[in-house]
């Protein structure tokens, strides 16, 4: 007994020092990159089998009007990780990824690994940042103890030239597969490089494994304590390269470019299975609250499945900006749920906060809200009446079921209660909603600020037209 009563005297002083206790959950969460919205079966799709992201859902809720808050990644994830409209403080665009570049997440934002360290967690990130390449924005300078990863965009997922990799093209270059002498020496990932901390390491293992790898050994190192982990993948963003491995998966798939695809899911799909499998096998799987999304929808082309969405990634149309976003939490979320309410992935950090039991920046506006409630019944209402996105000249808003869109100078609204697909137009039938709507955004817009850095581009391409008209969506 007196045994008994010392051990617990000790858990209740490490408790203590690490400012949580025994009923703190573990926070994962894990954003996938680019993912179309009917590219899993996370929605019932006919598509490549993904029972790992299908089981998440399953165990927990799926989020049928899940959105992000910008159409392209840096900007979305600068979302995520503050909780915050993003062009309130200026990460409107894709920031410069070059060496010398200064463009990154500010440093006075607190980011959810700030928030959760403060809270007592250790804290750690695997994967893509993209917020940032200077060293003052490095994820171990933002909150995090330990990270695993790379700062830019994005790289090789392995060195192309390997017996056994599939590959349409390289980072940054074009690779005829049809001819080998068209395929030089790799010379590595260069400035795309991996990095453990600030130092730059070698990377042998098909990137998406390599992820996967690090993640799981980051939570068998700190399952004996609170942790949040902050998963980030590449895929499936460009280049398309895959191993034979799962290549051979999809030997029905006859288009290069769609079975690469296909596996590269697939080897997605895998790797969530290995982390949700470490934490089952860890015996923290009950009190541990994964999130799962996109940072934003798949890419407008003929090999991603955005249905029943209209147009995809650097858009504002539905296949922009409503992603893949499913959650769980076996100790207080209800399996098999399924909310067709407009939630943000600006809630994550206010969800992850108050399951933490931390405390949220209180000198700023934090957007986003605690899911929580919503979702164990706790609440009726809504967690949002109103959602809003700008990328320059461009901004689109939902409104209840409203959905209004300013481009080229003219406006679209849809009524999305009876048309996801955003084909009907009701602008002119409904001027009553636009002005509303506008006002709406107006008031919105007057807490933002302007661009810290010029826009990345535009897509123009005839792809990226609506109705007939074209339209330059920056980003």
């Amino acid at each position: 007994m007196r045994v008994f009563s010392k051990l617990m005297l000790v858990l209740a002083c490490a408790a203590h020092a690490y400012g949580t206790d025994a009923t703190s959950p573990n926070v994962v969460l894990i954003v996938v990159d680019d993912l179309g919205y009917c590219d899993s079966e996370l929605y019932g799709c006919d598509t490549v089998p993904t029972p790992n992201i299908k089981r998440l859902a399953d165990e927990g809720v799926r989020f049928t009007d899940g959105y992000v808050s910008s159409p392209v990644c840096s900007p979305s994830r600068a979302g995520i990780l503050t909780g915050r409209y993003q062009q309130r403080f200026g990460h409107e665009f894709l920031p410069g990824s070059e060496p010398g570049n200064d463009s990154g997440l500010p440093v006075g934002e607190v980011t959810l690994a700030d928030a959760m360290k403060d809270a007592g967690y250790v804290t750690g990130m695997v994967g893509k940042w993209h917020l940032g390449s200077q060293e003052k924005f490095n994820p171990v300078n933002r909150g995090f103890d330990e990270f695993f990863g790379m700062v830019t965009w994005g790289a090789d997922y392995l060195d192309p030239t390997r017996e056994d990799a599939h590959v349409v093209r390289r980072a940054g270059e074009n690779v005829n597969e049809s001819e080998p002498s068209s395929k030089p020496a790799w010379k590595g990932r260069g400035h795309d490089t991996l990095m453990r901390g600030t130092t730059p390491i070698e990377e042998d293992d098909y990137l998406t494994d390599a992820f996967t790898r690090e993640a799981v050994a980051f939570i068998d190192r700190h399952r004996e304590r609170p942790f949040f982990l902050y998963l980030p993948y590449t895929a499936v963003h460009g280049p398309l390269q895959v191993t034979q491995k799962y290549y051979d998966r999809f030997p029905h798939v006859e288009n290069e470019s769609g079975r690469i695809y296909a596996a590269m899911t697939s080897a997605l799909d895998d790797g969530i299975g290995v982390v949700l499998s470490a934490l089952e096998e860890s015996g923290i799987e009950e009190n541990t609250l994964v999130v799962f999304l996109s940072d934003n929808g798949g890419g407008v082309s003929d090999i991603v499945n955005n249905g029943p969405l209209r147009l995809g990634k650097q858009t504002m149309f539905e296949g922009g900006v409503r992603v893949p976003f499913a959650m769980k939490w076996p100790a207080r979320i209800p399996k098999g749920l399924t909310y067709e309410h407009p939630i943000s992935a600006l809630d994550i950090f206010p969800t992850a906060i108050a399951a933490a039991g931390g405390t949220l920046p209180s000198n700023v506006t934090i957007d986003g809200v605690d899911l929580i409630p919503y979702l164990d019944g706790s609440t009726s209402e809504r967690p949002h009446a109103k959602l809003f996105w700008r990328a320059g000249p461009i901004w689109a808003a939902r409104e209840g079921d409203w959905k209004l869109i300013y481009a080229a100078d003219r406006y679209w609204l849809y009524d999305l209660s009876n048309d996801i697909g955003e084909i009907t137009n009701l602008a002119d039938k409904r001027q009553d909603v636009v002005k509303r709507i506008t006002a709406s955004y107006n008031q919105w817009n007057a807490g933002n600020i302007e661009p810290l850095w010029p826009t990345f581009g535009a897509k123009t391409m005839p792809a990226f037209s609506v109705d007939g008209v074209p339209v330059n969506w920056t980003f």
